[in-house]
């Protein structure tokens, strides 16, 4: 197939991590169930098929799904076209940088010259072509050594992302919007990120990157070593794996290359103006969903029927078969599965995790 008619990118490989446990999402998100694979926007699709499909007009059939053992049969069944190398299984979770890292590592010996584009399994974005011109840029930029992060453009002062700090235009052909990257910053409290929104230096962070598989396995090599060596003494002798895994830090990638990276002037950013969600709690996940048309301020995910609300606003997830009623309760958040009912409201949709957390602490992991 001609990749220019396609439009697929020759040598670009797309590695999705589809990992963690979605906590503040429970009791619809869980440790052998997490949010990756359920469908959280009512498209019918689980957010990891919605990823796979909007990556492979770009990849074509070079996609790799990192997951772990308690996961990989599910994913198996929802991408079905996975090649027996294109599912690599993590023996024990260690977090974003050696689930990349490990692809990156088998990516290189497979082909030195190899781009990969690392996107998580479980974000939500609207507008698929503006979101894959945006790769496309990342992909011309990746090609000429650097770290490439995609940053979006925030429409609002939040709190729960981290964001990017940009520097001056970087003039590559083929990617007229690549900029360089000052530096990645954590989480900000409202003050602040209402000053980085108002400078229109900032975007938020959303943890995907764009990088040369020799590259990235290079700034491994500089600034954490061990790992480095471990994966690719993993990528030689694939037996390994469960030998060498256990030793590898658990690090996200952002702390372990981006930000040492951006402070040696190695990292760029191509700025995404397409819509963007992590769906990283229920005030978010209300935000991707469409309002009821007979039901003003009501979002349901799920069979409309089952839910009641009068004089109520808020985010109704019935799951369970039951019908759920809610009267005068403004901005509530009500998931009814068969063995767990969650009440909250959209204000402290972040704390959800530490139900999470009294549940472990309590003896009922069966929950969790």
């Amino acid at each position: 197939m001609n990749s220019a008619v396609s439009g697929e990118i020759p040598g670009f490989y797309a590695i999705v991590p589809a990992g963690g446990s979605g906590t503040r999402l429970w009791p619809l998100s869980r440790a052998g169930s997490p949010k990756f694979l359920h469908d959280l926007t009512g498209s019918g699709k689980s957010l990891l098929r919605t990823t796979v499909d909007r990556l492979t007009p770009l990849c074509g059939g070079r996609l790799v799904v990192v997951t772990g053992t308690r996961h990989a049969e599910a994913v198996r069944e929802q991408i079905p076209e996975l090649g027996q190398d294109d599912l690599i299984v993590e023996p024990s979770p260690r977090e974003s940088m050696p689930a990349i890292g490990l692809a990156a590592a088998l990516l290189e010996q497979l082909d030195p010259d190899a781009v990969l584009g690392s996107f998580a399994a479980d974000h939500v974005i609207v507008d698929d072509e503006t979101f894959r011109d945006c790769v496309r840029q990342a992909v011309a930029v990746a090609r000429t050594g650097k770290l490439v992060t995609i940053g979006i453009e925030p429409t609002h002062a939040a709190t729960g992302f981290g964001y990017i700090q940009t520097g001056d235009p970087l003039h590559i052909e083929g990617a007229p919007d690549a900029l360089d990257v000052k530096a990645f910053v954590e989480k900000p409290d409202g003050e602040t990120a209402e000053q980085y929104v108002d400078s229109g230096e900032y975007r938020w962070n959303a943890g995907m990157f764009v990088v040369k598989a020799s590259v990235l396995l290079d700034m491994l090599a500089q600034y954490q070593p061990v790992m480095a060596h471990h994966l690719r003494s993993i990528a030689n002798n694939p037996m390994r794996l469960n030998e060498l895994w256990p030793r590898l830090t658990k690090i996200a990638i952002d702390p372990a290359i981006a930000e040492p990276a951006a402070v040696d002037d190695r990292v760029a950013v191509v700025p995404g103006a397409f819509g963007w969600d992590d769906v990283g709690d229920f005030a978010s996940l209300a935000s991707v969903l469409v309002e009821s048309a007979d039901a003003p301020g009501v979002k349901v995910l799920g069979e409309s029927e089952l839910v009641v609300m009068q004089d109520s606003t808020g985010v109704v997830a019935p799951r369970s078969g039951r019908t759920v009623v809610a009267l005068g309760v403004e901005d509530v958040v009500v998931v009814d599965t068969p063995d767990a009912v969650l009440v909250t409201t959209r204000d402290r949709a972040q704390d959800v995790k530490k139900i999470v957390e009294k549940l472990k602490l309590t003896g009922r992991e069966d929950l969790t």
